[in-house]
Formats: C-alpha cells, sequence, structure tokens
C-alpha cells in the first residue's frame, strides 16, 4: 500500500528515471532499473527492503568481508526513505558499505555527521537552516515570547532542540515547551494533546513554533479548536504546512494565522501531464492484469506487497497534493544519481562504457562535482545537503478557499513582505508576544518570577556601565573610571582637590593674604615703638619674632591649595607645627615672669632672671629646638601622606593628604598644646590692679582660644575625607592665627595707635614690675 504523500514520491521518482532512460546525453545506451518499496513510515519495514539491497547481486545473501572494495550489492545507488528517523536507521545500514543514499525529506541534523554518514546525501536543506529562518523571522516580528511543539519523533525532536538552543542565544525566551504523540491510536495520546494546548494557553503567548509531520500536526490543531484555545500565530514547516490538513479539519480558519517555511524550488516541466496519462492508463484492465502478473513472479519472501485494488486511488485524490516542492527533492535526488553515473562510466554523447561500477565509487563524483536538473544547479556541501533556501508562505483565505501566498524569502538572510499578511487581529496588524520589553541601552534585565525571560529594565547604577543586551547585571567601572546612572560605558575620574582658581581657594587666599598683611603690619608697628614701655611689656623684639612666626604659619596656608603631592604633604603639618611653637614659646617666658610676680612676690626677683632678657631667647630657642625634634620623630613615625581616594567622590579621583600615623599627629601637635596650657595656667587667675595694663589677660585669651578651635578642629578633620579636609586646616590655621593676633596684639596696637597717651611706664609696667625690656633683650 502507499499513502498519498508516498504515491507522489514513488511517481515522481518514475518520472525521473523515466526522462533519465529516455535521455541521450546523460547515460546513453544504459537502462537504469528500479526495485521501489513503501516503508509505511516505520522502521522495521524500511529494514527490510533495506537488507534486500545489501545483498551480494544474484544472489538472496550479504557478505561479511573485510573488504568490500570489489562487493556488488544488488542496487549500486538507494533513493530515500523521507523521514529523518527511517534514515537514521537505514544509513547506519549502508554507511559500510558505503552505497549512496540520498533522501528527499530528512532533514535532521544529526545526518549532517559525514563521518558516521559518509554515504548519506539529502536533497533538502537540514533543520539547521530551517530554524535560523525561524528565529529570523521572530526576531523580524519582535516575538520574543514564544511556545515550540513538536512531534514525538526524530524530525520533532531534532528540529525542536536546535531550535531552542538557537533560541537562547537570540533573546527569544520560550514559554513553553512540549511533544505530541506521533501515534493517535495510544490511549495516552488524546490526554498529551489536551494538556499541550492546555499549557500552550496558560502561557498567554500569541505564537506557537510547530515542528511536526501532518498527522500529529493535524491532531494538535483539531485539539486546538475544540477546546477553544484562541487564534495564534502558527509558524509551520513543510513537513505540514503544504499537506491536507486544511481541507480535513472543520473551522480551520480560527487558529489564527498561519506561516510557514517551504523548500525553494523550480519548475517540474511535463510532471503532471505524466501523471496523468499513468492515471489513464492504470484504468485500463490491461494495465491491472500486467501488475498481477508481475506480481505473482516476484519471491513472496523478499516482496510481499500486492496491488489488490488499483482504483483504490483516483488522479482526483492526488492531484492537488502534485507540487513542485513536494515532488522536485525525489526528481533531484534521483539525478544526482545518474550525472555521479554519467561521470564514473566516462560517458559521452555517444554512449557509456559498458564497465562495471561499484557503489563506493560514485561518493567521488557526488562530492566533488555540481549537476543540473531542468536548468538549475545543485551541489552537494560539506555536510552532503544542498541548500537551496526557503519561501516563507502565508495560508490567505479568500471566500473560503486556502492559497498558498509567497511573502518572503530566505537564502542566509531572511526578506519579509510584510504588506502582504493580514494577521488575524482587529487591524490586521502583527500581534505582540513578549514576555518583557527590550532594554533600552544603559538598563539591565531584572529577572521576576521563576522563569528567567520574564524580567523588568532597570536602569544600571552610577559608576557601572551596560556592557550587552542580554546582560543580568550592570559591570562595575574600574577604579580609576566612572559612569553616570544608565550609562553604556566609564568615563576616565578627573582629579579632585583645592584648585586655585575655584571660588573657596580664593575666598581662602584673600584671607590669607589679610591676615598675612594684619601680621606684617602689626610687626612694623610694633617695630616702631619697639623701645616704648607697651611694646617692652608685650616682649620687645619676641613680639616680633611673633608676629614673624604668624605671618609665616598665615602663609604656610597655601601649601593646602593646588595639586598635592607627598613632599607637600608631610610639610604641610610641620610648618604649622613650628610657626605654631615659635609664638606660644615666645609667651611661655612672659606667662613665667606673671606667675613669678603674682604667686612668689618674695623670690621672684631672683629668679627672675631666669626668664628674661638672653635666657628668654634660650627658652625660645629651646622650645623650637625640641619641637623640630618632635617633627623628626613625626617623619620618621608616619608623616601625612597623599591619598588617592577613589570611594569618596563618584566621578573624580579625591587626591588629599591623610594621616598615617594618629599617635606621630597627637606627637607633632602635642607640645604645642602643652605649651599653650602651661601659658593658660600662669595666667587666666591673675587680676589686674587698677589703671594697669593687663598684659596676663591677652595670654590667657590666646591660648583658650586656641583650645576652643582645637577641639572643633579635631572632630572635624578625623571624620573628613573630602577637599574639605584642606579647607578645615586651613580655616584652622587662619582662626589660630586671627585669635592670637585679636587677643594679643590688636589690644596693643589700639593703644599705640588711638591712645598713645596711655603707653608710658606707670600704666604699662608689669605686674611683677618688672624692669623694661630693651631691644637687645
Amino acid at each position: 500500500r502507499l499513502f498519498p504523500d508516498g504515491l507522489i514520491w514513488a511517481l515522481g521518482m518514475r518520472f525521473a528515471i523515466d526522462q533519465i532512460n529516455n535521455s541521450s546525453s546523460l547515460l546513453p545506451g544504459i537502462t537504469l532499473g528500479y526495485d521501489m518499496y513503501d516503508t509505511c513510515f516505520e522502521p522495521l519495514v524500511a529494514l527490510q527492503p533495506s537488507l534486500l539491497f545489501l545483498t551480494r547481486k544474484g544472489t538472496t545473501g550479504i557478505g561479511v568481508l573485510c573488504n568490500y572494495t570489489e562487493y556488488q550489492p544488488r542496487v549500486t545507488a538507494v533513493i530515500g526513505p523521507h523521514k529523518s528517523g527511517l534514515c537514521l536507521v537505514t544509513a547506519k545500514l549502508f554507511s559500510p558499505f558505503l552505497i549512496p543514499q540520498v533522501s528527499y525529506g530528512a532533514s535532521s541534523e544529526a545526518l549532517s555527521n559525514t563521518e558516521l554518514f559518509p554515504s548519506f546525501y539529502r536533497t533538502v536543506p537540514s533543520d539547521k537552516n530551517l530554524v535560523e529562518a525561524v528565529v529570523l523571522l521572530l526576531n523580524q516580528f519582535g516575538w520574543n515570547w514564544v511556545a515550540t511543539v513538536g512531534s514525538d519523533d526524530e524530525y520533532g525532536r531534532g528540529a525542536q532542540a536546535l531550535f531552542l538552543s538557537t533560541a537562547a542565544t537570540d533573546n527569544i525566551c520560550i514559554a513553553f515547551e512540549g511533544l505530541i504523540p506521533t501515534d493517535l491510536a495510544e490511549p495516552r495520546a488524546k490526554k498529551q494533546l489536551e494538556d499541550t494546548v492546555r499549557l500552550i494557553n496558560s502561557t498567554q503567548v500569541n505564537v506557537v513554533v510547530l515542528f511536526a509531520y501532518s498527522l500529529p500536526a493535524q491532531a494538535l490543531l483539531e485539539h486546538s479548536i475544540k477546546m477553544g484555545l484562541g487564534k495564534k500565530v502558527w509558524i509551520g514547516t513543510e513537513a505540514w504546512m503544504l499537506s491536507d490538513i486544511a481541507a480535513t479539519i472543520p473551522n480551520i480558519q480560527s487558529i489564527g494565522t498561519v506561516l510557514g517555511f517551504v523548500m525553494r524550488t523550480g519548475t517540474l516541466p511535463g510532471f503532471q501531464e505524466y501523471v496523468a496519462e499513468l492515471f489513464s492508463s492504470a484504468e485500463q484492465e490491461e494495465f491491472c492484469q500486467q501488475a498481477r502478473e508481475r506480481s505473482r513472479h516476484m519471491n513472496a519472501e523478499v516482496l510481499d506487497t500486492h496491488c489488490q485494488h488499483c482504483d483504490r486511488v483516483t488522479l482526483g485524490d492526488i492531484w492537488p497534493m502534485l507540487s513542485v516542492t513536494v515532488v522536485q527533492p525525489v526528481h533531484v535526488a534521483v539525478y544526482s544519481v545518474a550525472h555521479a553515473l554519467h561521470r564514473a562510466l566516462g560517458c559521452t554523447s555517444r554512449g557509456c562504457p559498458k564497465t562495471p561500477i561499484r557503489s563506493w565509487q560514485l561518493l567521488h563524483f557526488m562530492n566533488t562535482f555540481p549537476f543540473e536538473v531542468n536548468g538549475q544547479s545543485f551541489r552537494f556541501d560539506q555536510s552532503h545537503g544542498t541548500n537551496t533556501g526557503y519561501k516563507l508562505i502565508f495560508w490567505a483565505w479568500k471566500d473560503g478557499t486556502l492559497t498558498y501566498l509567497p511573502v518572503g524569502d530566505y537564502d542566509q538572510s531572511l526578506y519579509v513582505h510584510k504588506s502582504q499578511i493580514q494577521f488575524h487581529t482587529a487591524d490586521q496588524k502583527e500581534p505582540t508576544s513578549e514576555c518583557f520589553r527590550r532594554c533600552q541601552p544603559g538598563q539591565f534585565r531584572r529577572i521576576k518570577g521563576f522563569n528567567l525571560c520574564c524580567y523588568d529594565c532597570t536602569d544600571c547604577s552610577e559608576n557601572t556601565f551596560w556592557s550587552s543586551t542580554d546582560s543580568t547585571s550592570c559591570s562595575p567601572c574600574p577604579q580609576h573610571q566612572w559612569a553616570p546612572a544608565r550609562s553604556t560605558r566609564c568615563h576616565e575620574r578627573g582629579e579632585r582637590f583645592l584648585f586655585w582658581h575655584e571660588p573657596l581657594a580664593v575666598a581662602l587666599v584673600t584671607l590669607v593674604a589679610l591676615t598675612a598683611s594684619l601680621s606684617a603690619g602689626t610687626a612694623l608697628l610694633f617695630l616702631r615703638h619697639l623701645h616704648t614701655p607697651l611694646v617692652q611689656v608685650a616682649g620687645g623684639s619676641r613680639s616680633l619674632f611673633a608676629l614673624l612666626c604668624l605671618l609665616l604659619q598665615s602663609l604656610s596656608c597655601c601649601l593646602y591649595v593646588g595639586r598635592p603631592s607627598g613632599a607637600l604633604c608631610a610639610l604641610q603639618q610641620l610648618s604649622y607645627a613650628l610657626c605654631l611653637n615659635g609664638c606660644f614659646s615666645t609667651f611661655v617666658p612672659k606667662a613665667l615672669q606673671i606667675t613669678l610676680g603674682t604667686e612668689f612676690p618674695r623670690r621672684a626677683p631672683g629668679l627672675r632672671r631666669w626668664v628674661t632678657h638672653g635666657r628668654a631667647w634660650l627658652l625660645v630657642a629651646s622650645s623650637l629646638f625640641i619641637q623640630a625634634s618632635l617633627c623628626l620623630c613625626h617623619l620618621h613615625l608616619g608623616p601625612d601622606s597623599l591619598v588617592t581616594d577613589y570611594k569618596s567622590l563618584s566621578r573624580e579621583v579625591l587626591l588629599v593628604c591623610g594621616t598615617q600615623s594618629w599617635a606621630a599627629f597627637a606627637l607633632l601637635h602635642g607640645y604645642n598644646s602643652c605649651l599653650a596650657f602651661i601659658c593658660f595656667l600662669c595666667t587666666f587667675m591673675v587680676q589686674s590692679p587698677e589703671r594697669r595694663y593687663n598684659v596676663a589677660r591677652g595670654i590667657t585669651l590666646a591660648t583658650l582660644l586656641y583650645f576652643v578651635i582645637w577641639i572643633f578642629f579635631l572632630v572635624i578633620f578625623v571624620t573628613l575625607r573630602t577637599v574639605l579636609r584642606a579647607v578645615t586646616q586651613i580655616c584652622t590655621i587662619l582662626a589660630t592665627t586671627w585669635g592670637i593676633l585679636a587677643t594679643y596684639f590688636v589690644p596693643k596696637c589700639y593703644i599705640l595707635v588711638v591712645r598713645p597717651e596711655l603707653n608710658t611706664g606707670d600704666y604699662c609696667q608689669s605686674l611683677a614690675e618688672e624692669e623694661p625690656e630693651g631691644s637687645g633683650n
């Protein structure tokens, strides 16, 4: 028996053989014979004739040999079978014998392995080409949320596996993947089909990709209509798109839109006339009688098919199915063997040599040379297949009549005539089928739920960037770079420090200049009145040294402006500590004099000489020496160093002087604090006699203000890691300088300039009634 499809393939095969035998150029003088069997799409049925083909010519036995070079089997080449599952069985038989086998329908990618199947060929593209075309179609319409169903056979499983792997790399997400039974008589077949339809409906996809042969595909579509699945876009393949499904399923138009790929084919002139002539002959009793006679002469053990009902199939039954798409692969398969024979025999226009040809000798010519069929050139590629490309067809309905409308072409790339496709939607525009929207540049996919294909698009945060379309996270920028939110690349960080030109720095430098000017002006005023009682009681020449230290201290603020370096960082603290020590060391002799005069009046005259005159300068020098020694210790233990901070600022790298050792910091500045504390203790309880100038009050206020400033400074300085750290240090230095000037020197300047009448020995006499110190003291 022959199924309708099998009958058409058989007719196409016989048509090609008759053409070749009647040709005077391809195999002149050679007549091709053939044995034709129906596999019934069953592997066991296909094995019987396959084993017959392997028998030694003229016998019914298969020789078991070490070398089959000279082995002559019953047939020179095999055409078929159609299905991939059957070919995987038969190709394993024919490959050891190197018998060329050319299939006209097996598209499984597994058959592309030429090491396992060196003699297998096919005249249809492999499933890999088909899957690539389907993925391109989905991408063109933006369908990234689809269901895929395959028949539970070699073709369906193989094509679906290829589709799943290819779709995963093209941002196409599979909402559901399933297999449907090929044996519809199985008890569980109906339940499997119903479960498949139910699961497709639960995914809410609008696109279903179906890899199946006609019978399983028909069963699935019938159940979809019965269960009210709703209109979808069905993407099919040649395996079921061109079958008689549309004519046999009631209400088939309700399934939605059907698009699919069929192999691109050329013309096949004369075939329909040939078939019509055969059926006309078959209506004669003489034809049936001859068929019965031939069947009786055949070995029943070898061939058990008899033509019992010659009138079972009519020309009208198969006429709609005589499409070039179905028949041409069979036609090309026969011609591929004929052309290989032509070259192997060395045929000319005059004839072919009567030389014995072994099957394996055809393989070289099939692998190497192209061949032509009806003006169209073909060639087997490295995988022993022919890729003629695909046409995209659309099931177009008009007045209940189905038309296969070509709406696109695929040959390495896909072109679709979208305007010719009328979708099932209300506006006839393509529907959407997506679980997610495509993320914009600078956004990453945040998975939601359990399905990896359902996600929200989230902006990349600051200092991260988007690296690829399928990324589920943003990549962090390198340490030396930054990126704004929703960025696709990183930028180089700028450097951040206290620039000379920025307004804050300009204001601070202006204040530094004003402070330095005040210190210099005060020093000039004191120098002019150096021998007056007020200047002498304030310390005389030591006051000028103190003012010089304050001048240098204020100018040291410039070390904190501009790009810092390791040397500048180490110098900042040292300059401040030394200058401040120079000022405080001049206060110590005066504070000790006041203490001796107030607390030890009887012993004061004898002890005063240790804190006056040249010995007062010795105290100043000793104090500076101790402070310089502490500076060296500070450098040894851990001076401030340049810190390149990438964390505090988002877009810039912060260059800041960082404290390496807080112990070294405390050692450096602790000595000045001790001097200030001694001066404070010596002067804060001293009362001013009536109508006398109180020198002690200025020292008390200056040191008290110093402690207040440093308490606030330490609290802020320890926690700051920005450019304000330098600003804080500048402000602390200026505040300390202004505090000393305002509390100790400015009141004396006021008397010198505004109240000169108070600048007398009587008013300015020391509380210890010390003798005025000369300029040389």
